[in-house]
């Protein structure tokens, strides 16, 4: 029996894990947090912080893993890469996961290679911050330059902005480091892209939809097929791919994230190399038919992915509504009661809905990407259908606050 390891056993962890034991695999899972939803579903759980790079290798050698992955979380992609260059097994390399973990690498990088991208430069002060925003102008957007989930992400519209969120920006980062950039409007879109030896195939583009507010930063509602056609589909497709290439991943699963402007053009936003979160893997399971554990478990472990994994099965529109508190679905306030998901799965077209809200928790305007308490996925013959569906299926779940 193959050991895998999974390093992070968060809430899409979970599920991820219990698939890979299904599969026969014997996994062994690590996360700080002794009650990580992953952990119960594991066959060996150990409590062990993974910034702590030194300790996870030692629990990788212990249980002689022949495979390690994660999915959905960020920060644990370059201790993934460097568990697996320790061991001696398949990974993407540690140069590979820095720069699609490090935003001012990869814009390096990208630059370099003449992908396109909005205007940016390097922050670790107030100093910085004021030249950047001459070259990048306004509005911006300030972010950690490595951390992910929206956390530390300000719009920027004056110098006063930048003095009041610089801070908790570098807060964030564990390199005391921030990023500004060009805010570019435009309609924002998330890709799915499987490289195998070299070779990248777009698997999807979906639009990514944002609320206005504090919150701009945060995809709460996904739309599948992407509401761009022919040539600039064809170009979105072709940079996406050309970024991941410039970023050298070799093989692994590339989540790139794009905006279109109204005049057509194509730009990144980031690139991060793992299967993302916001239920993108239950999108291209429901989308196209694509499961994209079932090939991340197979890279990992050097076992081959044939053509018939990779490629699309079916075309099928869909629409993911997450549940947020105002301008969404939710109220606002401390949480007395949830009711039951039972109307909410009942509703046509509804194909997969959870809820992650607790009893005594606060119900916050959505802000950041933990603010999604939840989510309804319907399918429908169109995806302006299906969003409608998903919209009024989530309005469903009743949420008693005070």
């Amino acid at each position: 029996m193959k050991t895998v390891l999974f390093v992070g056993a968060g809430r899409h962890q979970r599920r991820a894990i219990a698939q890979a034991r299904a599969r026969g695999l014997r996994v062994v899972a690590v996360d700080r947090n002794e009650e990580a939803p992953g952990l119960a579903e594991a066959d060996v759980a150990e409590v062990v912080d993974f910034s702590g790079v030194d300790a996870v290798i030692e629990v990788a050698r212990r249980y002689s893993v022949d495979g390690v992955l994660t999915i959905s979380a960020d920060r644990a992609v370059p201790v993934v890469a460097a568990v697996a260059e320790a061991l001696g097994l398949p990974g993407i390399g540690t140069e590979t996961a820095y720069v699609m973990t490090q935003k001012i690498a990869m814009r390096r990088v990208l630059a370099e290679a003449g992908v396109p991208q909005p205007a940016f430069a390097a922050v670790r002060n107030v100093h910085d911050g004021r030249a950047a925003l001459e070259r990048v102008g306004f509005p911006a957007v300030l972010k950690p330059a490595d951390a992910g989930g929206q956390r530390g992400v300000f719009r920027l519209e004056s110098a006063d902005d930048l003095d009041a969120h610089l801070h908790a920006a570098l807060a964030e980062s564990p390199t005391d480091e921030a990023i500004v950039e060009e805010y570019v409007d435009g309609l924002e879109l998330n890709g799915l892209v499987v490289v195998r030896d070299g070779s990248a195939y777009a698997l999807t583009l979906s639009d990514r939809l944002r609320p206005p507010g504090i919150g701009f930063g945060v995809g709460w509602i996904h739309v599948y097929p992407a509401s761009i056609y022919a040539d600039r589909l064809e170009e979105a497709e072709r940079v996406a791919v050309h970024a991941v290439h410039a970023l050298g991943l070799e093989n692994g699963i590339a989540f790139p994230q794009l905006i279109v402007t109204d005049d057509g053009r194509v730009l990144v936003v980031e690139v991060a190399a793992r299967i993302p979160g916001g239920q993108m893997a239950d999108l291209a399971r429901h989308a196209v038919g694509v499961d994209l554990v079932e090939i991340a478990l197979r890279q990992a472990l050097g076992e081959p992915v044939p053509d018939e994994l990779v490629h699309r099965q079916f075309d099928q529109p869909l629409a993911i509504r997450f549940l947020t508190a105002a301008p969404g679905p939710l109220p606002t306030g401390t949480v007395r009661a949830v009711g039951s998901l039972e109307k909410v799965l009942a509703f046509p077209g509804v194909v997969q809905a959870d809820v992650f809200i607790v009893e005594g928790e606060t119900i916050r305007p959505v802000r950041r990407d933990g603010d999604r308490r939840g989510y309804v996925i319907a399918v429908a013959d169109t995806n302006l259908e299906a969003l409608d569906r998903a919209e009024a299926a989530a309005k469903l779940l009743d949420v008693e606050v005070e």
